[in-house]
């Protein structure tokens, strides 16, 4: 296992969506103990703290549809600046959320230095909405789609101008709520998904290892770890914002990330949904940090 220079930032937002407490998600998951089991492993650890959000109330514009999009994209362009500055200095971003409108950062900041960069996005949504495909409006269900440069301007050019990430170099593994808006977009824009149905069918040894043969036919120089908690079932993860029953188990994703860490591909990471207000006794926090020790390469033997 190679040994890492990792460097942690948390993202207190909770406006990419409409339920409270998300955005004290960075706090759960370090109280878990997420630096001290990636230092035992044998990593080097840095946490550089929270970037600042603000906590004030809810802005409106009048001319989107989009809800907080002024402190969404306050907080993704100073998150994309922070993993820009980590990976020019060499060292692995681990991110920890807040909703998931942060990938919108992260990825910017990835873009910086990775020129055809891939994404796994392990969720139970897709995220791939827009303002006109949107039923709420809520900017955590358009990361992705921002990120292959579709969707409000604002977002699309956060830290740098246009798609982030190749549709073709975007796999989902997880997904079982997806909207009619982004199923169109998937089918156009050929996005490779691994529903539930998948999972079920195949086991998750047989989809990991098709998602890994996928992405390193695609000739990579970076590839990205995107996991919302709401991808596993939420027996599992009762903590989260928009849970969806019949998802992923915390067997199977032990499995993938041991696979990922076997594999070696991914170059950056990032956990988000974690909400302690809906949470059982920091029960989601703990898994996300399981996950990790798996992701980082913890061994049983």
């Amino acid at each position: 296992m190679k040994k890492l220079d990792i460097t942690v930032v948390g993202v207190p937002l909770d406006f990419g969506q409409s339920r409270r407490g998300v955005d004290m998600g960075p706090s759960a998951i370090r109280y878990a103990g997420a630096i001290k089991r990636l230092e035992a492993i044998g990593h080097t650890l840095k946490d550089e703290g929270d970037i600042q959000v603000s906590a004030i109330e809810r802005s409106h514009r009048e001319d989107t549809n989009l809800k907080n999009l002024e402190e969404v994209v306050s907080a993704t362009t100073e998150l994309a600046e922070k993993v820009a500055a980590i990976i020019e200095k060499g060292e692995f971003p681990l991110v920890l959320g807040g909703d998931h409108s942060i990938a919108i950062g992260t990825i910017a900041g990835l873009a910086s230095k990775y020129k055809n960069l891939g994404v796994i996005w392990y969720d139970a949504h897709a995220d791939m909405n827009t303002a006109e495909t949107s039923p709420s409006g809520n900017i955590h269900g358009m990361p992705l789609a921002v990120t292959m440069g579709l969707g409000h301007e604002r977002l699309v050019n956060i830290y740098k101008d246009g798609q982030k990430v190749k549709p073709e170099n975007i796999v989902i593994i997880g997904a079982r709520s997806v909207d009619p808006g982004e199923r169109k977009l998937i089918k156009e824009k050929g996005v490779k998904v691994f529903s539930m149905h998948e999972i079920d069918r195949d086991g998750m040894t047989v989809v990991m290892n098709e998602a890994i043969a996928y992405l390193q036919s695609k000739d990579l120089d970076g590839v990205h770890l995107s996991l919302d908690l709401d991808g596993l079932d939420p027996i599992y993860t009762p903590g989260v914002g928009t849970p969806v029953q019949g998802g992923i188990s915390y067997r199977e994703s032990h499995l993938a990330m041991e696979m990922l860490e076997d594999a070696g591909i991914i170059t950056s990471a990032e956990f988000v949904e974690v909400n302690p207000i809906l949470d059982e006794k920091n029960k989601t926090g703990e898994v996300a940090v399981e996950l990790m020790g798996s992701l980082f390469g913890e061994k049983l033997l």
